[in-house]
């Protein structure tokens, strides 16, 4: 068998991702460098305002204070596990995200979940291009054009992900405590003053719990892009887990306490935050680090376009994602957007169960990421029930496509249920399903060492360097 003879990168702690699929992924990352990646991933713009999902979730009445923290608590530690668990399999098998469904579902049929990968990050990149202009407009009262802020957002995000691996660790070194410090001033700024009685319930509280997982398992099928890269499997879990769990409570939190103060009108937040004691500082280094945001969702573009064609050149195709990015959000409305996001979120639930329980029915052994790794049915199908099983519980707000789902949950009696999670049971339902099929391996699924030389991704393995140490 022929053996890759390219040099171990694992031990330069320069080493930079590489360009291709066809090259072997640099194990460079450590604990720090993911939870400062995930740390800062957590925190967003956009997670403040959108902490409205889960104060006033879709349909139903608002909910008390008290219920909203306790959902944005709970969905981020659930949400925050199946990240981890989707970080441990980029980190075991040096696969990128979509690149790890081929393994679930094949390689052919990986490509539609890749295609909605791509859809999903353009959409996101284009809503933190915008989020990023909206703050820097508001810093500067107006004095920079939009435009000329976006085309600044969508310059900074593509120089980024030149060298991604460069950046992240940049984060750990010099972005965290900043992000922290930003944190604790806003969090003492709004505290100053009480907390304005919000008359509320418990009732709509798993569609909060609901948004906040969504929140979080939006980021698994981009997870492995990053964490193929880390040292140690369990540094890829605490990364996501802890250092993306405890970020996203604190900014949610932080959301809650300043809708709570205008009144529950997301708009007036960026000026509230700017007129605290300290908050210009604060939220000017939160505007300027928001660029990480933008970054994952273009680089993440880049490598998802990889599982369709492996051979593609990553700084080629971000410098296009970015200008079409940019250029998108320059001329769209992407709010009308927004819904369809959602909706791709939903998709990608049911599938990290799908996944995550194939993964431990197989112990993580002979994980078929070749180019031309077969079918797997059974996983279609686990997948498919557990979408179906979301949206019967949580039907959305897309007009007709909502529509017709309320009609058949009214039909099965699948609505309105203060119990029910669509994140939850969808994940649950998933995962049973799954499991009977995860132990079938159709005819081609060999192990890795089976395989021709170029059959599958390069690995340390076939370079003679060990995997790091769970």
């Amino acid at each position: 068998m022929a053996v890759d003879t390219r040099p171990d990168l694992s031990s330069d702690p320069h080493a930079e991702a590489p360009t291709t699929l066809n090259e072997a992924a640099p194990r460079t990352l450590g604990l720090l460098d993911q939870l400062g990646f995930w740390g800062n991933v957590g925190v967003s713009l956009l997670g403040f305002s959108g902490a409205i999902a889960i104060l006033a979730p879709y349909g139903v009445r608002p909910l008390s204070f008290t219920a909203a923290v306790a959902a944005a608590v709970l969905g981020s530690v659930l949400g925050g596990l199946i990240l981890g668990g989707s970080l441990v399999l980029g980190a075991r098998t040096g696969a990128p995200a979509m690149v790890l469904l081929r393994g679930l579902l094949g390689a052919k049929a990986s490509f539609v979940p890749t295609a909605l990968n791509i859809a999903q990050c353009l959409g996101w990149a284009v809503f933190e291009l915008v989020t990023i202009s909206t703050g820097l407009q508001a810093l500067t009262h107006g004095d920079l054009p939009r435009w000329l802020c976006l085309v600044l957002a969508g310059l900074v995000t593509t120089a980024l992900t030149i060298r991604p691996l460069g950046w992240i660790r940049a984060l750990r070194k010099y972005v965290s405590v900043l992000v922290i410090l930003a944190l604790v001033l806003l969090a003492i700024g709004l505290l100053r003053n009480p907390v304005p009685e919000l008359a509320g319930s418990w009732q709509g509280f798993w569609l909060a719990v609901d948004s906040a997982m969504a929140l979080t398992i939006s980021w698994v099928p981009l997870g492995a892009d990053y964490s193929r890269h880390s040292r140690s499997a369990r540094a890829a879990f605490a990364g996501g887990f802890l250092g993306y769990g405890l970020t996203q409570i604190a900014c949610l939190v932080i959301g809650l306490i300043a809708l709570a103060q205008v009144a529950q009108d997301g708009s007036r937040i960026f000026d509230l935050f700017i007129g605290l004691p300290l908050g210009t500082l604060a939220f000017a280094i939160l505007v300027i680090r928001e660029s990480d945001q933008s970054f994952a969702n273009v680089y993440s573009t880049a490598i998802s376009l990889q599982n369709l064609r492996p051979g593609l050149d990553r700084r080629v195709l971000t410098v296009l994602i970015g200008a079409v990015t940019t250029a998108l959000a320059l001329t769209i409305n992407i709010d009308d957007y927004a819904n369809f996001l959602y909706l791709i979120g939903g998709v990608f639930i049911p599938m990290s169960g799908a996944l995550i329980a194939a993964w431990i029915r197989g112990g993580g052994r002979r994980w078929n990421t070749a180019e031309d790794a077969p079918a797997r049915p059974g996983m279609w199908l686990a997948w498919l029930v557990g979408f179906l099983c979301y949206q019967l519980i949580n039907p959305g707000s897309i007009a007709h496509w909502s529509d017709f789902w309320t009609s058949a949950g009214t039909r099965l009696h699948t609505l309105s249920h203060p119990w029910l999670s669509a994140s939850i049971a969808s994940f649950a339902v998933s995962v049973l399903l799954a499991l009977p099929f995860a132990g079938d391996r159709p005819g081609g699924d060999r192990p890795a060492g089976d395989r021709p030389a170029g059959d599958q991704l390069p690995t340390r393995e076939r370079s003679g360097a060990g995997r790091p140490p769970a």
